[in-house]
């Protein structure tokens, strides 16, 4: 029996080229063997304060993105989060069922929150709601980097603490971390993870950035002293992530990489590196922009969220039942 997979990405700004190395690269990969849900993870979004125009159009570029990726929405379920409910009602269920020093403890709500007046309880509660995402479907297999880690281990506990309450009844999900492709760093420092809500545009390449915006992005990235193309991320991070980048879109070795610019500077690697990413980039914008404008979307998504909703609403009855909540005749 295939095993289910569940992941999501927030429409809160631009994909980036880490997103795509670093997940949706991946899905394509999982659906060839699993049941997939790839959700555009909108609830979580607004988390913080949104745009009302910017998340519509965000909401559709993400799931226009995975699309012209490689996502199959005849083999994946790809949807909105909120256009599954029940993902809103377990979350509240499972909320209850989790404690303020659990949430207290989770790293990323205190990098968001730090040196700010006010946070609001959404962002703290977070974590509760992801753990309804994954149980929702009994995820086997999440996606995750390193920076939701802590979350997926908060989930596998509440999954656990359910279930010894209320008999068992939640499959305690793992975590789906590839070896490569799982961390791009941004290209103005190589110790960060290349992210769209870096400040700095040139940090990141955008999915739909244009070509001449690429190659510029990238002759201006950040290396490091010397001139030598080599693969160290201790001592020299800048050009490793640059070579990481270069492997993940040609197919190349980083050893091959290597020998290529053997005794070369750094600035024909660069250029070469741009024109890799827009050879790369193209086709997945042009499919892109055919999706966005055949019209096709609305009905991809539909689809996607009453086949979640068919598999979400037995598990929720299920969670109700156990927990004695009163049946709606």
């Amino acid at each position: 029996m295939a095993k289910k997979v569940l992941s999501g990405i927030q429409p809160s700004g631009s994909l980036t080229l880490g997103n795509y190395i670093g997940a949706i690269k991946n899905f394509v990969k999982l659906q060839e063997e699993h049941e997939c849900y790839f959700m555009v993870v909108d609830l979580h979004a607004i988390t913080v304060s949104q745009d009302p125009a910017a998340l519509r159009e965000n909401s559709e570029s993400v799931a226009a993105l995975y699309l012209a990726a490689g996502i199959d929405p005849v083999v994946s379920n790809v949807y909105m989060q909120s256009h599954v409910q029940q993902h809103a009602e377990l979350g509240w269920i499972i909320t209850t069922l989790t404690a303020m020093g659990e949430l207290e403890r989770m790293t990323q709500f205190k990098d968001k929150s730090s040196g700010k007046d006010s946070v609001g309880a959404g962002l703290f509660v977070y974590p509760s709601l992801m753990a309804a995402d994954i149980l929702i479907y009994n995820a086997d297999l999440v996606p995750v980097g390193e920076d939701q880690k802590q979350h997926l281990e908060l989930t596998r506990d509440l999954a656990g603490r359910f279930n010894h309450r209320f008999g068992e009844f939640f499959t305690v999900p793992e975590p789906y971390i590839p070896e490569v492709g799982a961390r791009i760093m941004s290209l103005d420092d190589g110790t960060k993870k290349m992210s769209k809500s870096n400040p700095n545009p040139g940090s990141y390449i955008a999915l739909l950035d244009p070509p001449d915006v690429i190659r510029k992005k990238i002759s201006r990235a950040t290396t490091d002293s010397g001139r030598e193309v080599i693969f160290d991320p201790a001592t020299k991070p800048e050009i490793s992530n640059l070579m990481s980048i270069y492997a993940e879109c040609s197919g190349m070795t980083l050893q091959q990489i290597a020998d290529r610019y053997e005794g070369q500077m750094y600035g024909g690697f660069k250029k070469d590196l741009g024109e890799v990413l827009v050879a790369t980039l193209e086709p997945l914008q042009q499919k892109y922009h055919e999706i966005r404008s055949s019209g096709a979307l609305t009905d991809i998504l539909a689809e996607g969220a009453e086949r979640a909703r068919n598999v979400a609403a037995q598990t929720l009855a299920g969670v109700k039942e156990r927990m004695g909540f009163l049946p709606l005749r």
